[in-house]
């Protein structure tokens, strides 16, 4: 085999999800710009496609088809499907050219910082994350990714509502990350943005610290059935309508991420799996097996959600990729890592993780400067940094740039916060490759515990 189709299936790990049929017309309402009056009756007409909508019959029949409002609604319906889905049965049911099996890239969101939950979300920093951390120990699934989501939030804090900017209306954005550093040693080097949404904001923040991103969502044809579901054709929330339509990962540019360009970090196409908009068809899944025959560096990514069984969407990318490989003999197919995949594919360098070595010396009369130095460039100008104070509280804050991608400095005093003040103190940074590097250093005592995520060969 000379050429190579990567399959990442990138998973919005949310965790449970409930909708009332009231939410379910009042989303159906907002999205066709419909006025219909909730009832079970009324529902299963429009399921069957009993309703006269003026040509919307179809779409609309797509939004509330059974299995989309066949919600996990509970953490027991979503471990009964991981118990399932997570299995070595399950994943080795269809084998890739190479003889793996299924893998999942669980992309973790913190709900937190909403004051209305109608959909009943996991609200807490940690609970999915912990979760998916738990699954995948206890199913042994190390072929599995853990990575990062967010979800920006609306001016309502209402935590079913969508929204596009990364840190208007909350710093949760830095609280969780901040927060997974210093409470769990972990930092992403991958991230799924949450609605689909990338803007300049989150461009330009990911530009900093996140090498891979499974974003873009380009359509190589038209969708009809995307056009009608009122203000997305045009561009509402994840907007990719000037990105390349290709399965290869490009560098987007600084002023528009759709557009190809000379930042640093990956993006690659990314569809949807068993949902009602962007759908991965059998179109696209040879356009992947064509590029990669060319030579070309392919990764075929897409994604769904955990908060609806994820098995019927497995099946059905599964039937695509047997139908379209029979008519690529000469082209290979892996299920793969999220990481790995962009690594293998574009044939990126090994790197050695960033040292990211840390010292704190007194300054003055009672400050001290945090000083960072790393051999191995970091994927952006400084490396993350958090800390905790004694009192529970988590901030984030830039460095003193000593040298960019290499040396920095950080005082703590009256101005910040004296040593004495803080209980934690972590530091995390990516380098090109995606190995990661988190230290935390205990301010009293100035030990240092390290981690290291993505450094090994998943294969």
């Amino acid at each position: 085999m000379s050429s190579t189709v990567y399959i990442v299936h990138c998973i919005d790990t949310e965790g449970p999800l409930y909708e009332s049929l009231e939410a379910t017309f009042e989303r159906l309402n907002s999205v066709f710009g419909l006025q219909l009056e909730p009832s079970r009756e009324l529902l299963r007409r429009l399921q069957d496609g009993e309703v006269n909508l003026g040509g919307l019959e179809d779409a609309v029949r797509k939004v509330v088809a059974p299995h989309l409002l066949g919600y996990n609604d509970t953490w027991d319906k979503v471990d009964e499907m991981l118990a399932d889905c997570m299995s070595d049965r399950f994943r080795r049911q269809v084998p890739d050219t190479h003889g793996g099996g299924w893998v999942y890239n669980w992309f973790c969101v913190d709900h937190v910082d909403y004051d209305i939950n109608p959909r009943r979300r996991d609200i807490g920093y940690h609970n999915v994350f912990d979760h998916y951390r738990t699954a995948i120990r206890e199913h042994g699934s190390r072929e599995d990714g853990l990575q990062f989501h967010y979800h920006p939030h609306g001016p309502r804090r209402e935590a079913h509502l969508c929204a596009t900017h990364w840190w208007a209306s909350s710093d949760s954005l830095y609280q969780t990350l901040s927060r997974r550093i210093i409470d769990r040693g972990w930092f992403p080097a991958a991230n799924r943005p949450g609605f689909h949404v990338t803007r300049p904001d989150s461009n330009w923040f990911l530009e900093q610290h996140v090498p891979f991103d499974y974003a873009n969502q380009a359509l190589a044809t038209a969708n009809t059935a995307d056009e009608a579901q009122f203000r997305l054709g045009a561009g509402r929330f994840g907007d990719w309508r000037r990105a390349p339509a290709t399965w290869q990962p490009y560098h987007p540019s600084h002023d528009d991420y759709q557009t190809p360009g000379s930042c640093r970090r990956w993006i690659a196409r990314c569809l949807n799996v068993g949902t009602r908009y962007k759908l991965l068809s059998e179109h696209d899944v040879t356009q992947a097996f064509e590029e990669a025959r060319q030579d070309k560096p392919v990764v075929l990514a897409f994604t769904n959600h955990d908060f609806r069984d994820m098995r019927p969407d497995v099946q059905a990318v599964r039937e695509l990729l047997s139908r379209v490989a029979r008519r690529f003999p000469d082209v290979s197919f892996r299920f793969s890592e999220a990481v790995q995949a962009m690594r293998e594919a574009l044939g990126l360098e090994p790197q050695p993780p960033c040292e990211l070595d840390l010292t704190l010396k007194p300054v003055g009369n009672s400050g001290h400067v945090l000083q960072v130095s790393s051999a191995t460039p970091t994927f952006g100008p400084q490396p993350w940094l958090a800390y905790k104070t004694a009192d529970g509280r988590y901030f984030y804050d830039n460095f003193d740039i000593e040298l960019p991608f290499h040396r920095w400095q950080y005082v703590f005093d009256e101005q910040t916060f004296r040593l004495a003040e803080l209980s934690a103190v972590g530091v995390a940074a990516n380098n090109a490759y995606g190995v990661t590097t988190v230290v935390q250093i205990d301010p009293a005592t100035h030990k240092l515990h390290r981690y290291y995520w993505n450094a090994d060969d998943r294969r």
